[in-house]
């Protein structure tokens, strides 16, 4: 199967969960003249819609351009990226739990719901984490145009999120509030490492430009 195969499915799947994770508006019934305080009640659910899109949205990022550099895809990795889909296809039942108890105050609901948050953000990273490593273990998927630095400065990010996760779930028990904070630091840590690789990336275009200039090939 050919790379621009892969991503055109993967896209395929992004855009599908997010118009699905747009279905969530509506509003069933209300009183005439009681529209506007309908829409203020709502704010659960524009609140865990605008984290969400920013945390499929990066996501996608981290994707596309990771497997855009690479060279070619085999078996395994078309395995495992079904994988990180399948698990990102997950991200709207827990952002539904949220939206839906957000507001109610209670706090064991709250608990749940972030919890099934944080699993599901965890087993995403672990799925990032798993295609970083069959491509470290196996070579010959690796463009040739990135120079190992860049594999290797990236390879070890989702452990960072999946700590943030797992702290996350632990202070649930302690703090709500504290873990629905982590929640969010946790998508903002992914977006700050989306940054820090395409920065590393563009470094290693500038580097072989320049090797190129040089030998003048």
């Amino acid at each position: 199967m050919k790379l621009d195969r892969v991503q055109a499915f993967s896209d395929g799947v992004f855009s599908i969960l997010i118009t699905i994770m747009v279905l969530e508006f509506h509003i069933d019934n209300f009183k005439p003249g009681h529209l506007f305080n309908e829409v203020l009640n709502q704010w659960p659910i524009f609140g865990t819609y605008l984290i969400s899109y920013l945390y499929v949205g990066t996501l996608w990022l981290f994707h596309h351009d990771y497997i855009a550099g690479l060279k070619i895809t085999d078996r395994g990795l078309n395995i495992l990226n079904l994988l990180m889909l399948f698990s990102i296809t997950l991200i709207n039942y827990p952002m539904t739990l949220i939206s839906a108890v957000l507001a109610s105050g209670n706090t064991p609901d709250i608990r749940t719901a972030f919890i099934f948050y944080d699993l599901v953000a965890l087993f995403i990273s672990g799925t990032f984490l798993l295609i970083y490593f069959y491509v470290n273990q196996h070579s010959y998927l690796k463009s040739k145009a990135k120079p190992e630095s860049y594999y290797q400065s990236i390879r070890f990010d989702p452990l960072g999120s999946m700590a943030i996760y797992g702290t996350s779930i632990a202070l649930s028990f302690v703090n709500i509030w504290l873990s629905g904070f982590l929640l969010v630091a946790g998508i903002i840590y992914h977006f700050i490492a989306y940054i820090r690789m395409s920065a590393s990336e563009d470094l290693a275009e500038k580097l072989a430009l320049n090797k190129k200039n040089l030998t003048g090939k």
